[in-house]
């Protein structure tokens, strides 16, 4: 461990020591999975008595491994290894020693280093949150399970009536701090691929009601450029596993400069979750598949639920909040409809299965929806697509239409909608393939000549558009790939949780 460089975790065996395992870790995540023999599967007294890792009277099984949901099927008791522990496992016993780096380096005495007394802690999680059901792929099943899923991330974080006939978001772990955050200098969101989309999709909302300043950064860009991050600033970490590399060292940055740390995870107990000053769980229960679905819409919910209670006070805004909370409220409702799309995809699917490219244009709110339907399909169908922003239209990717370039057009009513319509005439009049995605019943004044194809979508509150709009395109993008033979659980090249840099 003293040679050793970047980001590991590490199981030793070795022939000379028959019966004992050593496990170490930094940076990648590493649990220790605990299951009793002689009792039941969630009982014992000796729970939460850390003296019952070295204590031989009670037979046990224990598991190694990088993921709780490897380990969930054989027990829900857990011990989150942290960066620099030596896991020590001997005749059914666990130590776990502390490694000081610096020791021995000046030519100090290498003693045995002291042992650290944890306790367990209990996943919450089921088997049947890693099971497919009766879906073909968990990608499948995760687009279909957005309803429940929304419906879990606002559970009891969204009040509506009671005594006051209130309208109002609690978001207990963020409670101690909304002074702070409403204070700052600025707001940076910090994340990569899926988890920076979100927060761009949230960004707008943010401004509005905050009144603060919102900038975007990709993690690795940031530490890349060592760009300015101050005392008065509060940054936010989006990321869904909470152990993504890129976006924990940005975390370390902006810790070693002052700033107010915000974690935005779907992991209990991750890194990122253990390392922020506070933060949000999402809520939206296990997601197998690599391509992020459910915890993107999630993670767009939670950050407007943010928005709302940083502008929590403000008379100005109340009417439109109470709008945004409503609509939070109708928004599983508007998933199911939306949802019901699913085979109208995969006829579109079927159509687009030898293109070679495919650009998707959005702006404002749906500048993110653009990006990050691009990337779905870039990730699992392997075909190029890119999301761009439908302002800068002009401005160069106008010379790539012709005939045969298909182009996803995102126009839902909002303040861009007749600047969509613009665009959608000049792509027309370039002789461009169309997809348009519209509003309910705006079929005819988003493609007046009825040309290209149209998806026509429920509409919600502007700033709640693109969880709506996102669905379709994670549709296509999982039927494209169907259709083209590709693994949709396991793109090519790609992992779960992105834990190297």
């Amino acid at each position: 461990m003293r040679h050793l460089e970047g980001a590991y975790a590490l199981i030793f065996k070795s022939l000379h020591y028959p019966n004992e395992l050593i496990a170490c870790k930094r940076g990648s995540p590493l649990l220790l999975g605990v299951k009793e023999l002689n009792e039941e599967f969630n009982s014992g007294p000796t729970f939460h008595d850390s003296k019952f890792l070295s204590n031989n009277d009670h037979p046990k099984e224990l598991f190694l491994s990088s993921d709780a949901h490897a380990i969930v099927e054989h027990t829900k008791k857990v011990l989150v290894i942290e960066d620099g522990e030596v896991v020590h496992l001997k005749d059914g016993n666990v130590s776990i020693l502390k490694f000081d780096n610096d020791k021995g380096r000046h030519g100090g005495s290498l003693s045995r280093p002291a042992s650290v007394q944890r306790a367990l802690s209990v996943l919450e999680m089921e088997v049947e949150q890693i099971n497919k059901g009766n879906y073909e792929h968990y990608m499948q099943k995760e687009i279909h399970e957005q309803p429940e899923s929304l419906k879990t991330t606002m559970s009891g974080r969204l009040i509506r009536g009671g005594s006051c006939k209130a309208k109002t978001v609690l978001l207990g772990g963020l409670k101690d701090h909304f002074k702070t955050i409403r204070r700052s200098r600025r707001i940076v969101f910090i994340g990569c691929g899926t988890s920076y989309n979100a927060a761009l999709a949230a960004r707008p909302i943010l401004e509005e009601l905050s009144g603060v300043p919102v900038t975007m950064e990709i993690a690795s860009d940031l530490l890349d450029r060592q760009g300015p991050i101050y005392r008065e600033d509060t940054a936010v970490f989006v990321s869904q596993s909470g152990e993504t590399a890129d976006t924990l060292h940005a975390l370390e940055y902006a810790l070693e400069n002052g700033a107010l740390c915000v974690g935005i995870t779907n992991t209990v107990g991750s890194a990122i979750a253990r390392h922020t000053h506070c933060g949000v769980h999402i809520n939206a229960g296990a997601e197998i598949g690599v391509a992020s679905t459910k915890a993107y819409t999630s993670q767009i919910v939670v950050m407007a639920m943010l928005a709302l209670a940083i502008g929590g006070d403000a008379i100005s805004s109340q009417t439109r909040r109470e709008a945004i909370i409503d609509g939070l409220f109708d928004l599983p409702n508007k998933v199911r409809e939306v949802l019901k799309l699913d085979q109208e995809m995969k006829d579109l699917a079927k159509l687009l299965i030898a293109e070679q490219s495919l650009l998707v244009f959005g702006r404002g709110y749906n500048y993110a929806t653009a990006l990050e339907g691009a990337l779905k399909v870039k990730e699992v169908a392997l075909m190029h697509s890119e999301g761009m922003l439908a302002g800068e239209m002009k401005h160069g990717p106008l010379a790539l239409v012709d005939e045969n370039l298909t182009i996803i057009v995102i126009a839902t009513r909002d303040s861009c909608f007749s600047k969509q319509q613009s665009v959608i005439q000049q792509l027309h009049a370039r002789k461009g393939r169309l997809i348009v995605m519209c509003s309910k019943g705006d079929a005819v004044s988003a493609c007046p000549g009825g040309f290209g194809r149209v998806i026509e979508v429920p509409q919600v509150e502007d700033c709640l558009q693109p969880v709506i709009n996102i669905v379709p395109l994670q549709l296509l993008a999982y039927h494209l790939t169907v259709l083209r033979g590709y693994n949709v659980d396991q793109p090519r090249n790609l992992a779960k949780s992105v834990t190297t840099q």
